[in-house]
């Protein structure tokens, strides 16, 4: 069967345990959704998410959140082969593009010709520069921005840097102009960075500073058409919903929304399914990964989780015959493990459809491509061969 519309919902950072190749990245042990029930100790209620199978495709079920007998469709668990656990690279390889080569980090800090070409431009000197908690880094340094109007510039474990600014001190308008140079300097061939991204902030102090919605990330242009571009010059509609559009460079999308927070995008999601079309809905909700991974907190990820799950009952109530759900995250944030990163875990994949008449395993995938390559092979498009689809097994 083909369908009409195909939903994806990306739950950024949300992994299912370590990656066959997690050593590589000293991500052993890592388990995003694992150790999340653990902190919840059999509390966390998922139920729309566990009746779709999200305990079914583990090893060993999420504590509070046991496999089901008969779930709703279909259930697996995808492997990403790009270089990195970045979200560009988890979302580039699902439209058929992984990230084969890596790209560069700074774990020392930027080097000081970057810097002076990114103060020279600004006018403004800089602070921080180094791998950081944007949160903390805020809270360290962001007095002294209300007082000086310094940047405050700092990096993780992944290909990014990151610019934070008090809004009322340098406003959007001149943080967004900032970051388009910055993001001019690392496109190669000498620096070549996943994200440039801007963390507007508010507060008076560092007991009250709070990183807004104002998010802004400038992605490094794909580096080849996607399974986006495919459809889009195939007249398939295609939608990003959150971040989509600044991972892709605004590249392959006809439409597009920006979301203030998960909830948000929850919103918009139910604005999309209102609408007649034929085609792809791409959606990614960030909080998890932002608010609660980077930070640590098992307690507010899980409720999280749980008020997405609240949603998607109205998600799974409105969905057509002809429609298709998938969810999957792009790469872990496990909030029980050491350290502020993302960690590089297998993520989950789930799918279902009114019309689905079985149910069952969609086993481990080989690689996040299998998700574009499902959607091309529905809208029966040629694209970057590049994956393997799973259409013929949702039955």
């Amino acid at each position: 069967m083909s369908y009409k519309r195909i939903f994806t919902i990306v739950l950024d950072s949300v992994g299912t345990g370590a990656a066959p190749d997690a050593d590589k990245f000293g991500d052993e042990g890592s388990d995003t959704l694992g150790h999340i029930g653990e902190a919840y100790k059999g509390k966390l209620a998922l139920p729309n998410l566990q009746k779709m199978g999200l305990s079914n495709l583990r090893g060993q079920a999420i504590e509070g959140v046991p496999a089901v007998d008969s779930p709703l469709g279909y259930y697996g668990k995808m492997t990403e082969i790009s270089a990195g656990k970045d979200s560009m690279d988890g979302h580039w390889e699902m439209m058929g593009l992984p990230v084969t080569q890596p790209l560069d980090f700074f774990p020392e800090g930027f080097p000081d010709e970057l810097l002076a070409k990114i103060a020279d431009f600004s006018g403004r000197k800089i602070v921080g520069n180094r791998p950081a908690s944007g949160t903390k880094i805020i809270e360290e340094l962001g007095e002294h921005q209300l007082e000086t109007g310094d940047l405050i510039i700092y990096t993780s474990g992944d290909s990014v840097l990151q610019i934070a600014a008090h809004e009322e001190v340098i406003p959007l308008d001149e943080l967004y102009r900032i970051c388009e140079y910055a993001r001019s300097l690392v496109n190669g061939p000498k620096y070549t960075l996943g994200r440039v991204i801007a963390r507007p902030y508010v507060g008076t102090n560092k007991d009250n500073f709070t990183r807004t919605s104002h998010r802004h990330d400038y992605s490094l242009e794909p580096t080849g058409q996607t399974d986006l571009d495919y459809l889009q010059k195939n007249d398939i509609k295609t939608i990003g919903i959150g971040k989509i559009s600044d991972i892709f460079s605004g590249n392959g999308l006809d439409e597009v929304y920006h979301n203030e927070d998960n909830m948000d995008g929850m919103n918009h999601v139910d604005h999309v399914m209102a609408q007649d079309f034929n085609g792809f809905c791409f959606v990614n909700l960030v909080d998890f990964d932002s608010m609660y991974g980077h930070r640590r907190n098992p307690i507010g990820f899980g409720q999280a989780l749980m008020d997405f799950d609240q949603r998607l009952a109205t998600v799974l109530e409105k969905l057509k015959e002809d429609d298709l759900l998938l969810i999957t995250a792009d790469h872990g944030n496990d909030p029980g493990f050491k350290g502020t990163d993302h960690t590089r875990e297998q993520v989950p994949l789930l799918a279902y459809s009114p019309s689905m008449e079985k149910n069952g395993s969609l086993g481990v995938r080989d690689t996040f491509s299998d998700l574009g390559a499902t959607v091309l092979d529905n809208f029966n498009v040629e694209g970057t061969a590049k994956g393997k689809s799973f259409l013929s097994e949702l039955i």
